[in-house]
């Protein structure tokens, strides 16, 4: 959900449009920290969003709106999927996700004893992708994300406001549903006037990144056009080149220089100007601070030359200075816009508007106001608004773009679908389970956006380095001025150095560090089907050096296949398969199921049975076209009077290895005997190797006996088996792990292992698609695939390893930067840079460390072996 309890508070994700700098968020966080019911505020220049923990009882969503808008900042409200809920909906009554959250789950699967077996494994399935909504019905979540069929739209587009004073057209308490309603907003308020009276500082507000870059390429471009004519009639360019100019009109050059740099200084430069502003009005320091100091300094001491006579100005270094800031403001603005695709691509999914059934009349509504109980008509070509179950029709459905299955699947009554997916043929009726916050889409939208918000314990670190960092800067430059001047140097060269120290200690570098690398490895890991639930798993996934995995639904199926056969010698194993399987074709039992898979896979026409009769504990007794077949246990031949004859001995062999042993007789003869077991995942194999080649060390820990254990283990090369664990004594053997020294993670479907992912340094919940909201794992994987194990473990230390570069960047490019600027080596060396250099080098600092963020795109993840065909379940 879009807001959870959390710690006595409510967490809300908020849009929070025009952050320019990775420093800005200083902004936001330090205004809305000091208000009334605000816990805690974490902001993300990059995501355009902010994480607010707040009381209920004390602030709302709208109040949380307007303080943002009073900081000079655009917000919607909540960042959630467009079409899909209303941004200003306040939290009411719970909806039925979080009442399916508190319902008791089964933690097994029934089983028919109608089928006898010799040796029966231990297993308890993993928990079915569905949760159940307030009708029974089951609605599955998503088991990844891939965007190929979202049309991309502009930030600002989702995060229009409605019109002041005026309802918003999306209505819900909760988010969503057609009767609820959220506050109206007053134009009358005084925080509606605040944010008037805020307009002219928000010249980037409800602007996407995409384009805001593009407001930033112009005010670089006019503020490039001026400040070379500046160059072109400065002292710089005759000393530099020779070249000589006649100012026109017969003014003086300083003049001439004046009138050049307005456009720079009253357009281009205002964002950096209003953007000082808005901190010292928050009380804090950010970037746009030491900007607006280093240009304005410049250029006021310049004026105040022009206007007593003339004499030694800086018009050319205040507006390069501008020019250069403004040039790495725009590349790094589209390098940003690259690191937050992956949940552009999922606000962007839900359809705008559905067409409902009521009173059997077509009612086309928008998507917000469709509720639970709706009958959704769906066309061919059209997108499902909502979560839900087919009432009528039969189609093929395009699922790519939420769980990522490349061929549509086939739905027909009863079938469940989930909402932004594509209806690819047929007509369908669906009747909307969850809508709104309580849709699949909506859950994984916000986990993403609160992870990326989140703060590891190295950002935080940095976060208030970058603030120190600022004052850093201003008193250095102050410093500076009056060493320069008692060293006898001029004011003008003394404020020469001082505007440079200013302009190059900018910590925008150290801000964006981190959150950059988080943003995109939260992203890749999205677009997998890899949901880490902050900065802190992320962290804790890159130092995991022991991966322990349950058994059942994780490394195996959770199901019954036949993995071994044998037949008597004389008889055809066509026809007795063919035999068995009319028999098993008529029990329910999960062992029937799997040799009636096991006979239509190879092609072996099933006929039919007649006198069917279910022997409770020991198999099925049927006529076959005149012949007498039984299929069970030992005791079932034994009822029959049959002998096991030379398949005993394999069948003794077959239990001996924690097979499930079911023999099949023919007429009084003893003909098969079919091993099954509950098989690896296609991919298991694949997944441990990839893991070993992490260096880490695989345990599996499971309730089964020993030697099925063993040799699940054996196949799969898995180091270390745990067997014959109680569910309850799980946790215990992962503090075990943990006192020896290893970092573990643990693997398991999220509701049978809750206590053993709480214990773990990590814990992954696979498979978990309908718990999206499992609050003991860190790690969500939305399919059931084990490779995707290794590849949160590989995103998790492809992101820690770029935070650490762009960290060391940052420190050691303020480091070497700040003395340089200050001008110490100048006296040995004659090293010393102007202040437009030292705003291309701050600038591109800035360049370097989003650059490096996003190469962690290129990260190279486990791929499944090209055999491996995965089953999904529907």
């Amino acid at each position: 959900m879009d807001e959870r309890v959390v710690a006595g508070g409510r967490t809300v994700v908020l849009d929070v449009g025009g952050l320019l700098r990775g420093t800005s968020v200083h902004v936001v966080q330090a205004a809305l920290g000091r208000r009334p019911g605000v816990v805690t505020v974490s902001a993300n220049a990059v995501a355009q969003t902010a994480t607010v923990v707040y009381d209920p009882e004390r602030t709302s969503v709208a109040e949380l709106r307007e303080w943002v808008r009073e900081c000079g900042y655009h917000c919607a409200g909540r960042s959630v999927p467009r079409h899909l809920c209303d941004p200003l909906g306040e939290p009411g009554v719970l909806g039925s996700a979080d009442r399916a959250l508190t319902d008791d789950r089964p933690h097994s699967r029934a089983r028919s004893s109608a089928h006898g077996t010799d040796a029966v494994e231990r297993s308890v399935p993993h928990a079915d992708h569905a949760r159940p909504d307030d009708a029974g019905n089951v609605t599955p979540l998503p088991d990844s994300i891939d965007g190929k069929h979202a049309d991309y739209s502009a930030r600002g587009a989702h995060s229009e406001d409605p019109p002041r004073g005026k309802r918003s057209p999306h209505v819900g308490g909760s988010g969503h549903g057609k009767h609820a309603t959220h506050a109206d907003v007053s134009p009358h308020t005084p925080h509606s006037a605040s944010a008037s009276a805020d307009a002219p500082h928000t010249a980037h507000a409800g602007m996407s990144m995409s384009h805001m870059a593009t407001d930033m390429r112009n005010r670089f471009l006019v503020a490039a056009v001026f400040s070379l004519l500046v160059m072109l009639w400065s002292p710089m360019a005759t000393h530099l080149f020779g070249w000589h100019v006649p100012t026109p009109f017969g003014l003086r050059e300083d003049v001439w220089a004046l009138v050049l740099s307005l456009p720079v200084i009253f357009y281009s430069s205002t964002i950096f100007f209003t953007g000082a502003v808005r901190a010292l009005r928050a009380r804090t320091l950010d970037m746009m601070v030491l900007v607006a100091v280093g240009i304005g300094a410049g250029w006021l001491y310049s004026l105040a030359i022009t206007l007593t006579g003339g004499g030694e100005v800086f018009y050319e270094a205040s507006t390069m200075l501008a020019t250069f800031v403004l040039l790495g403001h725009w590349v790094e603005m589209r390098a940003r816009g690259g690191a937050n695709d992956a949940i552009h691509t999922l606000l962007d999914l839900a359809p705008p508007r559905a067409v409902v059934l009521r009173d059997g009349a077509e009612v086309e509504v928008p998507t917000a106001e469709v509720a639970v109980g709706d009958v959704l008509l769906v066309r061919p070509g059209a997108k499902i608004a909502a979560d839900g179950v087919v009432l009528e029709g039969s189609s093929e459905v395009d699922e790519s773009m939420v769980t990522g299955e490349s061929l549509p699947v086939h739905k027909g009554p009863g079938a469940t679908v989930i909402g932004a997916t594509v209806n690819t043929n047929g007509v369908l009726r669906v009747r909307a389970t969850k809508v709104g916050a309580d849709t699949a889409l909506a859950q994984i939208v916000d986990l993403v956006q609160q992870a990326q918000n989140s703060k590891a314990p190295g950002q935080q670190l940095a976060d208030r380095a970058a603030f120190w960092l600022v004052l850093v800067a201003l008193a250095g430059g102050a410093l500076t001025l009056a060493v320069w001047l008692l060293a006898g140097a001029s004011f003008s060269r003394a404020m020469l150095f001082a505007i440079t120290v200013v302009v190059i200690t900018c910590p925008d570098a150290l801000g964006l560090a981190t959150p950059t690398a988080i943003m995109v490895g939260t992203g890749l890991g999205a677009r997998r089907g890899v949901l880490f639930k902050n900065a802190l798993a992320l962290e804790s996934a890159a130092r995991v050096d022991t991966v322990v995995l349950d058994k059942t639904g994780t490394l195996t199926k959770g199901e019954p296949e036949v993995a071994e056969t044998a037949f008597a010698r004389d008889v055809s194993e066509t026809d007795v398969l063919g035999l068995v399987a009319a028999v098993e074709v008529e029990s329910e039992h999960p062992l029937a199921e799997a040799i009636v898979r096991y006979a239509k896979d190879r092609g072996v026409a099933v006929g039919s049975a007649s006198g069917f009769e279910n022997v409770p504990g020991h198999g099925a007794v049927a006529e076959v076209d005149g012949h007498r077949v039984a299929v069970g246990n030992l005791r079932l031949l034994e009822r029959e009077g049959v002998d096991a004859g030379p398949l005993a001995a394999q069948r003794d062999q077959l239990v001996s290895t924690g097979r499930t042993a079911v023999l099949a007789a023919v007429d009084g003869r003893a003909v098969a005997v079919f091993a099954l077991a509950d098989a690896p995942r296609p991919t298991s194999r694949a997944a441990i190797d990839a893991l070993h080649e992490l260096g880490a060390r695989v345990v599996m820990l499971t309730g089964d006996n020993r030697a099925t254990a063993e040799r699940i283990a054996a196949d799969l090369g898995i180091d270390t088996v745990i067997a014959e664990v109680l569910p309850g004594d799980k946790a215990v053997r992962i503090a075990e792990l943990q006192s020896a020294g290893g970092k573990v993670a643990m693997v398991g479907d999220g509701v049978n292992d809750a206590p053993a992912l709480a214990t773990a340094d990590l814990g992954i919940a696979i498979g978990a698609g309908a718990d999206v909201a499992i609050e003991t794992a860190d790690v969500v994987l939305m399919r059931s695939d084990p490779l995707d194990v290794p590849t949160a473990l590989r995103i998790g230390r492809g992101t820690l390893r770029k935070m650490h570069q762009n960290l060391a960047w940052a420190v050691g490019y303020n480091t070497l930067a700040l003395p340089i600027a200050a001008g110490v080596f100048q006296p040995a060396f004659g090293l010393t840079l102007r202040p437009e250099i030292a705003a291309m080098s701050m600038s591109g600092s800035s360049i370097i460390v989003a650059l490096n963020a996003l190469s962690l795109k290129r990260l190279r993840l486990p791929a499944p072996p090209a055999d491996a065909k995965q089953r999904v379940d529907r």
